[in-house]
């Protein structure tokens, strides 16, 4: 592409490479050709060799920023080449930021242990029914704006109705600027995206990006990717829900798109048949002490994903997701057994 293309990607050497074996299929055929992972380079980073499928040969696929594995510290992934990095877990606020005039004081506690956690990013909608404005006012609140990276969407048709929806939205947060704005489901996608760039550029918003929560929208967001030139993908990722796997994941990475996980306990009810069930015995390895903080270490431990953003109107529950984001990182084989243990047990 000509260098003044403005949907043109940066170029991502080596990444690629390694996100087609490592997502361009389901995990498990994917990981017999890998020949080895050595740590090398820079501190914190890891380089990485194996064996290309698409031509068999052996060769180094390129050094990738690992999460912060010191103790007391959450793991962070890079939004794509900006040089800015996230924590691995947030909060999502469907449902349980959707109270109305009800006491806020236990969302306030949720944020401030996803602060003191080392988290920071908080997601939210129009769509959430007063998901937004109880942000807002547990922001106000905490006075913990300065510390959280907020991000909401814009989920409406037409230009001026995108406006006047996203200028509710920045009302309701009793934010001046929104760290992450999202076209919610990719509704009259073209026509926000539009209006996301000309924030962009004015600094009402710092990050543009698209949502859905189906594996049968996955090509559709591909094909926006492939089209323009984004800086984040919200999509639908669990161990009992691996389509994102295929070419989505891959995809994004190679992009240099960061990735937010919107259901990262999964459907049907998963993490509730789960409770009564006894964990796996390397469980412990993990430093996991239940099952959501296990469905939250598969989901992190896929190198395309930035944030993990599961719900909650619990402090503790958010202590405990919290959690998922300490210690050392796992990889991709531990990452199966704890998918093989979630089939087992569910």
């Amino acid at each position: 592409m000509s260098r003044h293309d403005p949907t043109a990607q940066p170029e991502n050497p080596g990444r690629a490479t390694f996100l087609r074996w490592v997502g361009g299929a389901a995990v498990g055929s994917v990981l017999a050709p890998v020949a080895r992972a050595v740590e090398a380079g820079a501190p914190g980073d890891r380089v990485l060799t194996g064996t290309d499928p698409a031509d068999g040969r052996s060769r180094h696929t390129g050094r990738f920023p690992q999460p912060a594995v010191a103790a007391g510290v959450m793991a962070r992934r890079p939004i794509g080449a900006t040089g800015e990095t996230l924590p691995v877990i947030g909060c999502g606020t469907y449902r349980t930021f959707d109270i109305d005039d009800a006491d806020r004081s236990e969302r306030v506690a949720v944020v401030r242990t996803l602060v003191d956690a080392g988290g920071s990013v908080i997601d939210s909608s129009p769509m959430y029914g007063s998901a937004e404005r109880v942000v807002g006012d547990v922001l106000a609140a905490s006075g913990l704006r300065d510390q959280v990276f907020v991000a909401t969407k814009v989920w409406t048709r037409g230009r001026e109705q995108g406006i006047a929806q996203m200028e509710a939205s920045m009302r309701a947060l009793q934010v001046s600027r929104v760290d992450l704005m999202q076209i919610h489901n990719l509704v009259d996608w073209r026509t926000q995206l539009k209006t996301l760039q000309d924030w962009k550029a004015s600094g009402r918003i710092r990050y543009l990006g698209i949502t859905h929560y189906t594996p049968g929208a996955h090509d559709d967001l591909i094909a926006v990717m492939r089209e323009v030139q984004i800086d984040a993908v919200q999509l639908n990722y669990a161990a009992n829900d691996r389509a994102a796997e295929q070419r989505l994941l891959p995809f994004a990475a190679e992009r240099g798109v960061a990735v937010i996980v919107n259901q990262p306990f999964g459907g049907g009810g998963l993490l509730r048949q789960l409770s009564n069930k006894p964990l796996p015995g390397f469980a412990a390895e993990l430093q996991c002490e239940n099952w959501a903080q296990l469905l939250l270490k598969f989901v992190i431990a896929h190198p395309a994903v930035t944030c993990a953003i599961p719900g909650t109107s619990s402090a503790r529950h958010m202590q405990s997701n919290a959690q998922a984001g300490f210690g050392p990182p796992i990889d991709r084989a531990m990452a199966q057994r704890i998918a093989q243990a979630v089939r087992s047990a569910a």
